[in-house]
């Protein structure tokens, strides 16, 4: 029972029936409400998803709804509405504006360094579709969603790494120096202001748990 419970709670969200896979599928819910309401053919362009994102949100295959998911290397896939291309979420120069119907992000934005590259990413979207659609974690949720521990975006990063690499609090894992680094370099939260500041022209929207704001999706689908 325990251990059942401690896996849903901790389980990455690519995990089904996990507490975190929960969410998406509520977010991709809504996601979905709204491309029912445009017009067939729909282009998608995913930056920086993965095909497995798509697969469990029941999209594989899909008539009239064609992704193309890029990420930082190329893929094969066996559905014929899936194309994985490789690219730069911060540089869409390869596609002309308004290329895609709906330009799309889950998780990805907090994920480049700095705030110069989250703004050329929220750029980028904006530019090749003509809708978008884009999520990410809320900087001020108690809990950080990449470590799963309380409030630990706002602890000094060598103790952080320290954490990270000699206990097993985060994951219930002792993390390699490299991935500890990686992911304490690269990550950048957004808090409500960041995100009205990179989308100003957006709709932001709250998702909740249990009172408080665990991420955002901005989007400009009309209502």
């Amino acid at each position: 029972m325990i251990k059942n419970l401690t896996s849903w709670a901790f389980s990455d969200s690519s995990v089904q029936h996990s507490l975190g896979n929960n969410f998406r599928q509520k977010r991709m819910a809504l996601f979905k409400k709204q491309l029912e309401k445009l017009k067939k053919p729909v282009k998608i362009l995913d930056v920086g998803g993965y095909e497995e994102f798509w697969i469990n949100a029941g999209m594989a295959n899909v008539p009239g709804i064609h992704i193309t998911i890029l990420n930082l290397e190329a893929g094969e896939t066996t559905y014929n509405n899936f194309e994985i291309v490789k690219g730069d979420g911060t540089n869409l120069s390869a596609y002309e504006n308004n290329s895609f119907d709906i330009g799309f992000s889950n998780s990805v934005i907090e994920h480049l360094y700095n705030r110069g590259q989250q703004k050329k990413m929220a750029e980028e979207i904006i530019r090749v579709g003509r809708y978008h659609y884009v999520q990410t974690p809320n900087k001020y949720f108690i809990i950080e969603p990449h470590y799963l521990l309380p409030y630990f975006q706002f602890i000094p990063k060598k103790v952080r790494f320290f954490i990270l690499t000699k206990t097993k609090f985060s994951r219930f894992k002792k993390w390699s120096k490299k991935e500890a680094q990686q992911y304490l370099d690269e990550i950048l939260l957004l808090s409500k202001k960041d995100m009205k500041e990179l989308f100003p022209s957006s709709k932001l929207t709250k998702e909740k748990f249990i009172g408080m704001t665990k991420s955002f999706v901005v989007h400009n689908f009309k209502d």
